[in-house]
């Protein structure tokens, strides 16, 4: 059986050493993910086994992202485990979506061309059941939206960057 996949590519005026730093140090992570709310990043070990502990802050409430890292190959590849998590870093179902993959496998390429960069994101169900595997292909289409404003405002940051 075939998962379902969300792919995500970008192209970006930047040099591919800046963006994989946008990716992988937190004061620059925190001013483009997670576009729209306040970005807390409590800890990002980019190695592998290293963790990325995320809190999102918008509408009075926190909601909370854990990431292993499996896999770091500076500066061409990310390879993470994505979940949404409780204060204390559990993995838990997501409240909003009971249905949603609890683990998400996330694979990020990073491609030099020239003077640019492009940015090859594909997030895969992990270790999921038949319900989570439906539930992120029905949102498929959707998904875009958070992941595609996040690209934006990378956009303006790595602009701003260069400035």
């Amino acid at each position: 059986m075939s998962l379902p996949e969300f792919i995500l590519e970008r192209r970006f005026n930047a040099p591919r050493e800046l963006v994989w730093r946008s990716w992988t140090e937190p004061d620059l992570l925190s001013r483009w993910y997670g576009p729209g709310v306040e970005t807390v990043i409590h800890k990002l070990e980019v190695q592998p086994g290293g963790l990325w502990l995320n809190e999102m802050k918008y509408g009075g409430a926190s909601h909370y992202q854990r990431v292993e890292f499996k896999e770091v190959a500076r500066p061409e590849k990310l390879v993470w485990l994505h979940s949404v998590s409780d204060e204390n870093w559990r993995v838990i179902s997501n409240p909003m979506m009971p249905d949603w993959p609890r683990v998400l496998l996330t694979t990020v390429i990073f491609d030099q061309d020239g003077d640019q960069t492009d940015v090859r994101l594909v997030w895969t169900p992990h270790e999921a059941s038949r319900a989570e595997i439906d539930c992120f292909a029905g949102a498929i289409s959707g998904l875009d939206m958070g992941w595609g404003k996040g690209m934006d405002v990378l956009a303006k940051l790595l602009e701003e960057l260069q400035g």
